[in-house]
C-alpha cells in the first residue's frame, strides 16, 4: 500500500505518549527536530534529547535547552520550559568540543514515565555525518522504554563504493553485509543492515514498533530503485518493520509503504 504525506507524524504513525528512538545515519537530528516541531505545533508537549552526543548548534534548534549536570533545579526548568515553549531539549552538559553530552538511557526512561510531556524523541546513535553505518558493540543506545524505533539511511549512498566517505564503522559494515572495500553499496547490502541482528535495529525493545526511514530521496534520480529497496525491507522477516517511509525531510515529502 502506497500513500503520500506532507506530515511526518502521519507518515510515521506516531501515537500519543510515544517514546521515539532514532538510529542509523542520513539525517537523524533533522528528523528529531522536524518531528518535534510538528508535535509542538499540534499543541502537544515534547522533550527531545540524545543518549549519545550532538553538536551544540544542533541542540540550539530547540526553543529551550536544559542541562541536567550539577543542576538541582533541572527538572523544574524542564517543566517551566514545556509550559512556555512546548518543546525542551534536555542534555547532560555542554562539552569543550562544541558538542553536548547526552543523558543516560535510564534518565530517558524516567523522563518518559514522567507525565510532564506528551512525547519523548531522542537520537540514540551517531554516524559522523555519513548516510550509512553499522553499529559498534555499545551502539545504538536505545532506552528500554522506547515504543518506536526509527532506523535511517541516506539514499544517496546507493551505488556508491564502500569507503569511509559514505559508511561509518566500515569494518563492522563489512562484517554485517559481506561487502568489501571498493565494492558498490547495493540494495542487498542495505537490506542486510536493517535485517541483521547486528544491524541498525540492534538493541530494540521487543515491544517497540519498527520503522525504516529512507531519507534524501531528493538527492537521487532512481526513485524506482528506492521503492524496490523499501519493498524488500518491508518483506524482510529479519527487519520486522511495521512500515517503510521514503522521502525527503528537507522537502517535507514522504511516501509511506506498508503491508496490506
Amino acid at each position: 500500500m502506497l500513500k503520500n504525506y506532507k506530515e511526518l507524524t502521519t507518515a510515521l504513525g506516531t501515537r500519543q505518549r510515544d517514546h521515539i528512538a532514532i538510529v542509523g545515519g542520513g539525517g537523524k537530528t533533522t528528523l528529531m527536530f522536524t518531528l518535534a516541531g510538528e508535535i509542538q505545533r499540534a499543541g502537544h508537549k515534547v522533550i527531545t534529547t540524545t543518549t549519545t552526543k550532538i553538536q551544540r548548534k544542533e541542540a540550539a534548534l530547540a526553543p529551550c535547552e536544559v542541562s541536567a549536570f550539577s543542576n538541582p533545579a533541572w527538572h523544574q526548568n524542564v517543566v517551566d520550559g514545556l509550559q512556555r515553549h512546548g518543546h525542551v531539549f534536555v542534555a547532560q552538559r555542554a562539552l569543550d568540543s562544541g558538542k553536548v553530552e547526552g543523558i543516560s538511557p535510564e534518565l530517558a526512561d524516567d523522563l518518559y514515565q514522567d507525565p510532564i510531556a506528551d512525547y519523548l524523541v531522542l537520537e540514540a546513535d551517531g554516524a559522523a555525518g555519513r548516510p550509512v553505518k553499522a553499529p559498534a558493540e555499545y551502539e545504538p543506545v536505545v532506552p528500554s522504554s522506547a515504543t518506536l524505533v526509527i532506523a535511517m539511511i541516506g539514499l544517496e549512498a546507493i551505488g556508491k563504493t564502500l569507503e569511509e566517505e559514505f559508511v561509518f564503522r566500515l569494518d563492522l559494515f563489512e562484517e554485517v553485509t559481506g561487502l568489501h572495500r571498493g565494492e558498490r553499496l547495493s540494495r542487498d547490502s542495505l537490506v542486510a543492515i536493517f535485517e541483521s541482528p547486528n544491524g541498525l535495529f540492534k538493541g530494540t525493545p521487543l515491544s517497540a514498533r519498527r520503522i525504516a526511514f529512507l531519507n534524501k530521496l531528493d538527492l537521487i534520480d532512481d526513485h524506482q530503485g528506492a521503492r524496490e529497496l523499501a519493498d524488500r525491507i518491508l518483506r524482510s522477516r529479519g527487519a520486522s518493520v511495521d512500515r517503510v517511509v521514503i522521502g525527503s525531510i528537507t522537502k517535507s515529502e514522504y511516501l509511506l509503504i506498508q503491508k496490506t
